[in-house]
């Protein structure tokens, strides 16, 4: 049986901004647990989203439909990861997004590599996700929401808005009942990898 372990792929070395983009453009990213060594993962089966495949059930539609939720890019990245980090997650005993992580992504964003989406309701923030572009293809992080379908519609939003810019996928790194019920895949880590290289490879700008 195939293991989380077949897919660390390093063990140990820096959270610094030059590390974590070469990473990335190599389909490999940071996954902290406690007591070990900073662990590098590149899934055996990777989970991307492919946007002519994109689910929107009934529910959401009509969630969608009906939202007085606004939606922003960028706007307050900060706030969006350390709601991240503070929501509790019932399959996880503590957040990997520790204060390592939030200031080597809050370097990220400020270098205009790692981006959010926020979702407001009138001026507070109730939903949000935050990611990092690796020169042409999305790596979505982590997502919260303090009200109901936030987070999924400002998923939504992230999609309309990457469409426009060319893209057509989004990697979610690991498959989740989430992201399955929108209609992400599995693909075998080659498949991804030359996936990966094609997007880089047209250089696309994904944000301003």
């Amino acid at each position: 049986m195939i293991s989380m372990e077949d897919d660390i792929v390093a063990v140990g070395g820096s959270l610094d901004e030059t590390s974590l983009l070469q990473a990335y453009r190599q389909g490999i990213f940071p996954w902290p647990a406690e007591g070990l060594p900073l662990l590098w993962y590149c899934p055996l089966d990777r989970a991307i989203l492919r946007f002519k495949n994109l689910h929107i059930g009934r529910n959401l539609t009509r969630a969608r439909r009906k939202s007085s939720l606004r939606f922003t890019i960028d706007h307050d990245f900060e706030s969006v990861i350390k709601q991240c980090a503070a929501i509790p997650r019932p399959e996880q005993d503590a957040t990997w997004i520790n204060p390592e992580m939030i200031d080597a992504y809050r370097r990220l964003h400020h270098l205009g590599m790692a981006h959010s989406v926020e979702a407001w309701q009138g001026e507070d923030l109730v939903g949000g996700l935050y990611g990092v572009d690796c020169g042409g293809s999305f790596s979505g992080e982590s997502m919260f929401h303090l009200e109901p379908d936030a987070s999924r519609l400002a998923l939504l939003y992230l999609v309309d808005h990457l469409e426009e810019r060319g893209c057509t996928w989004i990697d979610c790194q690991v498959m989740t009942p989430h992201f399955e019920r929108m209609g992400a895949e599995e693909i075998p880590r080659d498949s991804f990898l030359q996936e990966l290289a094609t997007a880089l490879a047209a250089d696309r700008k994904l944000f301003p």
